[in-house]
């Protein structure tokens, strides 16, 4: 038994670990890469045989997570999609959108290359490709026990992340062999996040495989981070600008309207109009207010007495390019909503590119912003960016709120993995950059815990001791053949990485 990572692996976006059980490949999520992980991994191509994959298990929607699914299902993969109902839900819009936006960005580089003289890209997949895809979805639980297949079950728990997101508890029972847990964490949620439950505490486990996206730092107390919301929108009314969020369409965005719902009940925002223009946003709302029961005590005590805390007198959800055209010429007084949330595609771009140059507006970051993407290149301070092409003067004020995110931080992480009562014999840590890893692999082995940082290509053996002591020898080689490109390394340096190859898988 082992497991292969090949994305969210020293890095936090691509989303992709392999697990190899019982003679059966089983995916735990296939996300896109975004930012500077896609500029040095490429989404274009597989480290592996789609064909050969069983199973994927989805821990939720988000398109770091979901988003190259129709290119799996395009190079051969045809087997289940196993997900809780809410992100089977979520999935389906989600991929069909992804699917446009790929079109729709392939379109735009192919009218630049053809006045290049060069010749046409074809899209990562098409709108039809994701929608064939949402087929496969299959959708099970919270707390129901599924057999894939003889000796591997998994049971799916509530991250607290994102509506319908799951930490995965996976049983597996090889011949001859005491059965093992392994858990998977996909992302933990942050607590007390509007709308959604806090993450389930998991009693026990063998092995975790656990994201540190905050590994290194903690947030703003959330109630802190409403408040700080309401007065940034108060001061740039006042200035005659208008309020930009970029937002993710599926999860932030439901969260971002159920806090200005508070505030314009409570009379605190008055006479507002917010525009979320997006609209798998206004799709993903629709499916929010479905699946009710997902909510935690607060939201769902709310829907009960009739008041629907995703809707408020003020609020419009735009469909059409027209209707977002005109959003565009509002020259203040407005919250506008748009995805994507890290601003690398869609809507967003064209209302930072009406809004970013001007002085009187607000953007205000609520999500993280991977390494390479234009919402890092804002919140990084820089003065001027790049948006279709054209240079545009950031001089608006820029806010982060990274409180209203839906990751659990670095004491929030630590906590979770707390809350076991027996194990686990080794964490292995993905979905961070490599500063979050090597910080919170550090905090958990101060509180007792044996970590490792995963890195992509990495395969991890459980119950395997000859193919681990292989493993630890191909790491030490790759390790010493890199030492060459390496300026300025100490001796003492060497032994120390060294030393920590042969710690992490036991030798010494």
């Amino acid at each position: 038994m082992y497991i292969e990572f090949y994305g969210a692996a020293g890095c936090v976006t691509g989303s992709c670990h392999i697990m190899v059980a019982n003679e059966k490949k089983i995916l735990l999520d296939c996300g896109l890469f975004q930012g500077r992980d896609e500029k040095e991994m490429g989404n274009e191509e597989f480290p592996f045989d789609p064909k050969t994959i069983d199973y994927v298990i989805l821990s939720h929607s988000h398109i770091d997570h979901s988003g190259r699914l129709p290119l799996l299902y395009k190079k051969g993969f045809k087997g289940d999609i196993i997900a809780t109902k809410a992100t089977a839900d979520l999935c389906r819009s989600m991929l069909i959108d992804s699917g446009h936006i790929q079109e729709m960005e392939t379109e735009w580089k192919n009218r630049k290359r053809m006045r290049l003289g060069l010749q046409k890209i074809e899209p990562l997949y098409t709108a039809k490709l994701g929608e064939l895809t949402s087929y496969l979805l299959k959708g099970i639980d919270y707390d129901e026990k599924l057999e894939l297949f003889e000796g591997f079950q998994i049971r799916f728990k509530d991250a607290g992340h994102l509506l319908g997101s799951a930490i995965t508890e996976i049983f597996i029972k090889e011949k001859e062999k005491e059965e093992v847990k392994i858990v998977y964490s996909g992302d933990i949620g942050n607590i007390r996040i509007p709308i959604l439950r806090d993450p389930s505490i998991i009693e026990e486990a063998d092995y975790i495989i656990m994201e540190s996206t905050y590994g290194n730092r903690n947030h703003e107390i959330i109630e802190q981070e409403f408040e700080g919301l309401a007065e940034i929108i108060e001061e740039t009314f006042k200035k005659g600008g208008n309020v930009v969020i970029p937002s993710f369409a599926v999860g932030r965005t439901q969260e971002v309207i159920y806090i200005l719902n508070k505030f314009v009940e409570n009379k605190r925002l008055k006479d507002i109009k917010v525009y979320v223009d997006s609209p798998l946003a206004a799709e993903s709302t629709r499916i929010f207010e479905k699946h009710i029961d997902y909510y935690d005590d607060e939201a769902k005590s709310l829907v009960l007495k009739g008041d629907n805390p995703l809707s408020f007198d003020g609020l419009y959800f735009t469909s059409s390019v027209e209707e977002s055209v005109k959003v565009n010429k509002i020259q203040k007084g407005a919250v506008i909503i748009s995805a994507s949330g890290m601003c690398e595609a869609g809507r967003i771009k064209h209302h930072l590119k009406h809004n970013l140059w001007r002085k009187e507006s607000s953007i205000v970051f609520v999500g993280y912003q991977a390494e390479g993407t234009l919402g890092r290149s804002i919140l990084d301070g820089s003065k001027k960016v790049s948006i279709f092409g054209e240079d545009i003067a950031v001089n608006a004020k820029i806010y982060n709120l990274p409180g209203l995110s839906g990751h659990a931080d670095k004491k929030g992480l630590l906590n979770w993995v707390k809350g076991y009562k027996k194990g686990p014999k080794e964490i292995l840590l993905v979905h961070g950059d490599k500063d979050a890893q090597k910080a919170f692999k550090k905090l958990l082995e101060e509180n007792g815990f044996k970590a490792r940082n995963m890195g992509i290509g990495e395969k991890y053996y459980i119950n395997e001791a000859d193919e681990s002591a292989k493993d630890t020898k191909a790491r030490l080689i790759k390790y010493i053949s890199s030492i060459r490109d390496m300026d300025n390394i100490s001796r003492d340096e060497i032994l120390e990485k060294v030393k920590n190859i042969l710690y992490d898988d036991e030798i010494i």
